[in-house]
């Protein structure tokens, strides 16, 4: 889908999803080179978030039980480790492992998600254990590359204008409107 259509349709339903708001990232990192239509297309999406004519959905309107349950074991192993040696350990790094190695428990309830964490604490705590023990291994065991990643971020609406901002700025960041001459 092009920019011009993904504002089109935010401008018309009054809302920018998470994956219409993906979308546009893609487009945007991927393009050598933006035509004018989609930087006015740009401008009118952040004119519109501006003024609350399109709201940005929120990411969730659920969670993964099992984030929590594996982000309370690495915390724990990890304060472990580091108290006893000179390691430091990026806890999201070792949760992203274990996470991507167990089953997801997904509630949209608080109890939902009082079920799920009861059951992974009856039937998935070894497993947790075993892959937060897996992934601080491999974590001990790997060299550190690219000491310039950036963390992800929690994103909002600010967050969303910011990033666009600073997309636009990185995209084009000598274009400047020309005014039209027959509006003179």
């Amino acid at each position: 889908m092009s920019i011009e259509r993904i504002v089109e349709q935010a401008l018309q339903d009054g809302y920018l999803t998470p994956a219409m708001e993906a979308e546009v990232g893609r487009i945007c990192n991927t393009a050598s080179e933006l035509s004018i239509e989609e930087y006015m297309s740009l401008d009118r999406l952040m004119g519109a978030l501006l003024t609350g004519e399109v709201v940005v959905l929120p990411r969730k309107q659920f969670i993964n039980v099992m984030e929590e349950l594996v982000l309370s074991e690495a915390i724990a192993r990890v304060a472990e480790i580091e108290a006893t040696s000179d390691r430091t350990l990026d806890v999201g790094d070792i949760a992203a492992y274990a996470l991507n190695r167990l089953p997801p428990l997904y509630a949209t309830t608080e109890e939902g998600a009082n079920f799920q964490r009861s059951r992974a604490k009856e039937e998935l705590q070894d497993l947790i254990a075993q892959k937060v023990d897996e992934a601080i291994a491999r974590s001990l065991d790997r060299p550190e590359f690219f000491p310039e990643r950036q963390v992800l971020g929690k994103s909002s609406q600010g967050d969303v204008l910011s990033g666009l901002s600073k997309m636009l700025e990185a995209i084009a960041p000598s274009y400047e409107p020309q005014p039209n001459s027959q509006n003179k």
